[in-house]
């Protein structure tokens, strides 16, 4: 049973993104944002070391967003980071996620 308070929908965004990182280095790295919703996303590509928790900026176009670090991959998901947006909802994706998500489902 899936457990989020959000729909998601399966894409892919290029983004960058900047913080500190663990060992508080400032970074900026380009990464793929995937599994979206309105309240986060997945990061992919994500070469960094970062602590959950971490407030980080992400960047798509000219449009940014503060997300906080929720999760972090280990093993075979290494790489990849669970963000959730620091505001109620963000309009990063620019896109009506809800129709999105029932017109994938009925397809």
């Amino acid at each position: 049973m899936d457990r989020r308070r959000s729909p998601r929908v399966e894409a892919i965004f290029p983004v960058r993104i900047w913080g500190l990182d663990s060992n508080t280095n400032p970074f900026m790295e380009n990464a793929r944002a995937t599994s979206i919703s309105s309240a986060g996303a997945l990061i992919q590509g994500f070469r960094r070391q970062v602590r959950l928790g971490e407030l980080l900026e992400v960047q798509l176009g000219e449009e940014k967003c503060q997300f906080r670090v929720v999760w972090v991959g280990k093993a075979r998901n290494a790489g990849e980071l669970g963000l959730e947006s620091v505001a109620a909802e963000t309009g990063l994706w620019d896109i009506n996620l809800c129709r999105c998500s029932q017109f994938a489902a009925h397809g």
